[in-house]
């Protein structure tokens, strides 16, 4: 579980495709302080941190992920918000996110609201 409060910006500098799933390596001030198998949010997807090595940190998004994201269209240099999972004995800033992705849904209309901005979504209710 997430908060949705981003506390890191991470930038992706290696990419390694291995069948249908894809290793991203991410330089970030949190990545030495992460341990394998931790859970930490990348643009709000949860991943599971596989390898730590010194300010990088390794995730590998796998086929289903990679169908429901926009993972798959990353490159080297881009930027990525990171939130480690939530702490149970911590103060929970922001919002409980689960961080797993269900479906994808399709952005049908947005309206600038003075300052911010209204979505409207579709998406496939037969789904869930």
């Amino acid at each position: 579980m997430f908060t949705g409060i981003i506390e890191s910006v991470g930038s992706i500098v290696f990419i390694e495709r291995d069948g249908g799933n894809i290793h991203f390596t991410v330089q970030s001030d949190i990545s030495s302080s992460l341990k394998i198998d931790q859970s930490v949010a990348h643009n709000g997807v949860c991943l599971t941190v596989v390898e730590v090595n010194n300010n990088t940190h390794r995730v590998t998004a796998i086929d289903e992920t990679l169908s429901k994201t926009n993972l798959g269209k990353y490159k080297v240099g881009d930027l990525l918000n990171l939130e480690r999972c939530m702490r149970l004995d911590d103060r929970l800033d922001g919002h409980m996110v689960q961080g797993h992705v269900d479906q994808t849904a399709i952005c049908t209309h947005a309206i600038a609201k003075e300052g911010s901005w209204e979505f409207t979504f579709e998406y496939d209710e037969q789904k869930g």
